[in-house]
């Protein structure tokens, strides 16, 4: 009996939204009279960061301190409209309608500028602390505070915008099946190490290492946050998530959430992930999806890793202790 140690590696590339009948995202922007810029979406953040990213995009595009945009997401009844947070499209779709209505607002925001310092709007420029200044002349500016204030109350003019990013229905080719799908894809690697314990079936995830090329990482932070996070649902789906469909009897399924198995900290392996930008001409300063993507390759790269450390050969998940010895015995007709 040993600790029998393999490695596997598995690619995927993966799509950034998917081919609706059209598939768009509209964002809506404006100022309070504080100099605050509010997002308007009905685009869902489910905790992979979008509300950052917008937010990041629209200080970017304005020329402002990212602390002052206020992302909200309203819902579907308030909010313009959205197809959904689904697809890895949250920040490519989203990010370009923010980055087209932030554009627009940063007009009339140069045009008010320009009658308050009595200057050409083609000469002004942001400095991105919160000032437009005139080109050449930095003495001569106006704070984002004071031109909001003087927008509302002494111009009377609303300083907004207005965006929507659609990626259109696209048919195949009936002479070639050509087609465009999607709007770009995004591809990965993963390297799994894994021990084997052949007299009990456990199998331990050691180290990950990672490789995803995504575009342009517009916030590495969260970028790598997802990754890691997305190996660890992978390792989960792997090793030890039993999934629905139990047909044709769920008899020996879980019955609550006690009896469902999910790793914990203790269970997450040491994770090693390189970033690749190669910017994509249709993505918000080149992004492309990268959320769902980050689960796909841990789990064929497992699968391999154990077939390389046993010889086991596992096709259904989760790959369990019962299984891996079943494979064990087949292989040595026991």
């Amino acid at each position: 009996m040993a600790i029998r140690r393999g490695r596997g590696y598995a690619a995927v590339n993966y799509p950034t939204g998917m081919n609706l009948g059209g598939d768009p995202s509209q964002a809506l922007i404006h100022a309070t009279t504080t100099g605050t810029f509010v997002v308007s979406l009905s685009s869902v953040d489910l905790g992979q960061g979008l509300k950052t990213v917008v937010a990041q995009c629209a200080a970017e595009v304005l020329g402002l301190p990212y602390g002052n945009i206020l992302v909200d997401t309203a819902d579907t009844d308030t909010g313009p409209h959205c197809m959904g947070t689904f697809a890895s499209r949250g920040t490519h779709r989203v990010g370009n309608a923010v980055i087209m209505a932030a554009t627009e607002a940063r007009e009339v925001m140069l045009a008010v500028a320009a009658d308050e310092l009595e200057v050409d709007a083609g000469d002004l420029e942001t400095d991105g602390s919160g000032f437009v200044q005139v080109k050449g002349a930095e003495q001569k500016r106006i704070h984002i505070t004071d031109l909001a204030l003087a927008a509302h109350f002494k111009q009377g003019r609303t300083i907004s915008g207005r965006g929507i990013f659609l990626k259109e229905k696209n048919d195949p080719v009936p002479e070639t099946g050509e087609m465009d799908p999607d709007s770009c894809q995004a591809h990965a690697c993963t390297v799994a190490v894994v021990d084997v314990d052949d007299e009990t079936g456990v199998v331990e995830v050691v180290t990950m290492y990672n490789a995803y090329e995504i575009g342009r990482a517009l916030n590495p932070a969260t970028v790598a946050q997802q990754v890691e996070g997305g190996a660890w649902m992978g390792m989960s789906h792997a090793l030890f998530e039993a999934t629905e469909p139990y047909y044709p009897a769920r008899s020996h399924g879980p019955a609550d959430f006690s009896e469902y198995l999910m790793p914990t900290a203790a269970d997450i392996p040491e994770q090693h992930s390189a970033i690749l930008e190669r910017p994509a001409e249709s993505g918000p300063f080149g992004a492309k999806g990268i959320g769902e993507m980050t689960a796909n390759a841990p789990i064929p790269a497992i699968a391999n890793a154990i077939y390389d450390a046993c010889g086991v050969r596992l096709t259904a998940m989760p790959f369990t202790p019962e299984r891996v010895l079943r494979g064990l015995d087949a292989l040595t007709g026991g």
